[in-house]
């Protein structure tokens, strides 16, 4: 399998490896047999595995998450698809009321290996519902494991370690990446939590995950041209936090900036920037900063750009770190 593939094709074949690999692993979603998924992640994978394994379900998240629950205590692996990110809520109640908290409520005899799919964030030109970050309500929640991938690589891994987990896990695949390509290797260079430094750098860190990875690359690389060094962390776990590979790279570069594309107000940024702040504190030359989305619902489609945090406001924030 080695080799260029897409994020979607990875995924597609991570599925594919775990229906081969465990006879109780099952798919559960809304049009992802006959039609393989609105973005043709399953596609092909009910034609080979058939329907008791690649599952179409009715338009009904919570019940689809309780199925997925009571599968799970059976002894099953559900693998979860949520059509579009604005589409959990219905199902959110299962997910932080049940899933969430069985394996502590049954004092760690009870597992929940339920993997919930969830394309998330935005860039796509979609409607309403469709383009939501809403990923700091999961990592808030105890008892979730909350991983986000950014290359074919890490899609094709992470999803598979996610399935193999005893713990329930969410897994967060940034859409507008889907056709991105990239090198799939034979075995994950990483455990499903690490984070992973995917350019060094000396005077300033930047720190993403998902969608935010690649433009923050973009933005290390016009920096450059600046004759300015930057570092990018892809923290591809969201809980639990990889913080030794950040408190490292702050210790070194003495800046921090944390990107996202869900509301700065109360994001993922907020924790990241207050407790690598209290860490790596006399290590600091500037305060570390964060370039999200605006608080605000999401806008429609054809004025998303101004939204959604960019090479420009990536590099507006490394000045006002460095400019200490």
């Amino acid at each position: 399998m080695a080799g260029q593939l897409s994020i979607a094709k990875a995924l597609n074949e991570a599925l594919r490896k775990s229906l081969e690999s465990d006879p109780k692993t099952v798919l559960m979603g809304e049009d992802i047999g006959k039609l393989g998924g609105v973005f043709r992640i399953t596609d092909g994978l009910q034609k080979d595995f058939g329907e008791s394994r690649v599952i179409d379900t009715p338009l009904a998240e919570s019940g689809i998450m309780g199925t997925a629950i009571g599968l799970a205590l059976r002894g099953y692996r559900p693998v979860v698809e949520i059509q579009f990110d604005g589409f959990v809520y219905p199902a959110f109640d299962q997910i932080v009321s049940q899933l969430a908290k069985m394996h502590a409520r049954a004092l760690g005899h009870v597992k929940m290996p339920v993997t919930v799919r969830i394309p998330y964030a935005g860039g796509i030109g979609a409607v309403e519902h469709h383009s939501e970050s809403h990923e700091a309500y999961f990592a808030h929640t105890a008892g979730l494991r909350v991983v986000s991938p950014s290359s074919a690589q890490d899609a094709h891994w992470m999803l598979r370690q996610s399935i193999e987990s005893d713990d329930p896990v969410i897994f967060l695949e940034p859409k507008r990446r889907y056709w991105d390509k990239g090198e799939v290797l034979d075995a994950p260079d990483l455990p499903l939590h690490a984070a992973r430094v995917v350019r060094p750098g000396t005077d300033a860190t930047l720190i993403a995950y998902g969608p935010m990875v690649k433009v923050c690359l973009e933005a290390a690389a016009a920096a450059e041209e600046e004759g300015r060094q930057l570092e990018v962390i892809d923290l591809r776990s969201l809980s639990p936090v990889d913080f030794g590979t950040l408190e490292a790279s702050l210790k070194r570069t003495g800046r921090g900036i944390v990107v996202h594309e869900a509301p700065v107000f109360m994001g993922m940024g907020a924790e990241l920037a207050a407790r690598l702040t209290e860490r790596c504190f006399y290590h600091l030359e500037a305060p570390v900063l964060r370039v999200g989305g605006y608080f605000a619902p999401y806008p429609p489609s054809r004025v998303e750009e101004a939204f959604l945090p960019d090479l420009d406001r990536v590099l507006d924030a490394v000045d006002r770190a460095l400019a200490f």
